[in-house]
C-alpha cells in the first residue's frame, strides 16, 4: 500500500495527438449563443460587453482570478484562447484532479477515450434532470502534444492498492482533487491516469498552460443521446 503522504511516481511523457474536446459553443471561431437572440445591434453590443465582463478567461488574462495568475497563461501561440480557457473556466465543483478555482487541460490519449469521458459527463447532466427526449450536442476536438515529467497512476503493481484506487473512484473526486492540489502546490506538471469511463484508455490532466504544446484543431464530434439513460450515437466529421 502507498503510504499516506507518498506521491505517485513521475514518468517522462512524450505523447503526440492527445484529444481534448470542448463544447462547440466555446469554439473560438463559432457564433456566440447570444447571436441567436436576434436583438438590435445596440442591445447586442451591451450583451456582448456583459458577457465579456463575466468571462473567466478574460478575467484570468487580466490577472483577476485567485486560482491562476496571468504569468502562467499563454499568449501569441495558436489557439491560446482555448488553452487559457481550460485553466480559467473551472467546472463548478471541480473535475477529477482540479478544483473549482482553477481548471486543467484534460485529454484522452485516443479520441475514443475523450469521447467516452465527455459522453459520460454530459449524460450525467441529462440524468440529473431526468431528460426524456433526444438531445444532440456538438464538440470540437483540439489535439495537443506533451513532453514533460508527469505524475503517473498507471502502475500495474498498484492496480489493487487502496491508496491508488481512491484517486480513480467513478463517483467521487474528493481524494483525487486533494491529490491534485498537493501536486500542483509542489510544482507538478500534471497526472497521467487510466480512464475511469473507457476501459483500457489513458487520460492526461495537465496543470500548466505552457506545457500544452502544438495545439491544433481536429474534428467536430457530435453526440446524439436518445434520452438521459442510453448511450449516444457519435458522429465524427473531419
Amino acid at each position: 500500500m502507498l503510504p499516506k503522504n507518498v506521491l505517485p511516481k513521475t514518468t517522462s511523457i512524450s505523447q503526440d495527438d492527445t484529444h481534448h474536446l470542448i463544447p462547440n459553443r466555446f469554439y473560438e471561431e463559432g457564433e456566440s449563443v447570444l447571436s441567436r437572440l436576434g436583438l438590435p445591434p445596440a442591445q447586442m453590443e451591451h450583451l456582448f460587453q456583459l458577457d465579456d465582463a463575466t468571462n473567466g478567461r478574460l478575467a484570468g488574462e487580466a490577472n483577476l482570478l485567485p486560482g491562476i495568475t496571468v504569468h502562467e497563461l499563454v499568449f501569441a501561440v495558436p489557439h491560446y484562447h482555448i488553452v487559457n480557457a481550460a485553466f480559467t473556466h473551472a467546472r463548478p465543483g471541480g473535475s477529477r484532479f482540479s478544483g473549482d478555482d482553477r481548471g486543467a487541460w484534460y485529454a484522452g490519449f485516443s479520441l475514443k477515450t475523450a469521447q467516452a469521458e465527455v459522453a459520460f459527463h454530459y449524460g450525467e447532466g441529462l440524468r440529473e434532470v431526468n431528460w426524456q427526449d433526444e438531445e444532440t450536442v456538438a464538440y470540437r476536438e483540439y489535439l495537443a502534444d506533451f513532453r514533460a515529467e508527469f505524475h503517473d497512476l498507471r502502475d500495474e503493481d498498484l492496480r489493487d492498492d487502496t491508496a491508488h484506487k481512491k484517486y480513480l473512484q467513478p463517483d467521487s473526486y474528493r481524494a483525487s482533487q486533494q491529490l491534485g492540489r498537493r501536486l500542483l502546490d509542489r510544482g507538478s506538471a500534471g497526472v497521467v491516469y487510466p480512464s475511469v469511463r473507457h476501459a483500457g484508455g489513458t487520460c492526461i490532466a495537465c496543470f500548466r498552460p505552457a506545457l500544452v504544446g502544438n495545439v491544433r484543431e481536429g474534428a467536430r464530434v457530435t453526440f446524439t443521446f436518445p434520452d438521459a439513460f442510453h448511450a449516444p450515437k457519435v458522429k465524427v466529421s473531419r
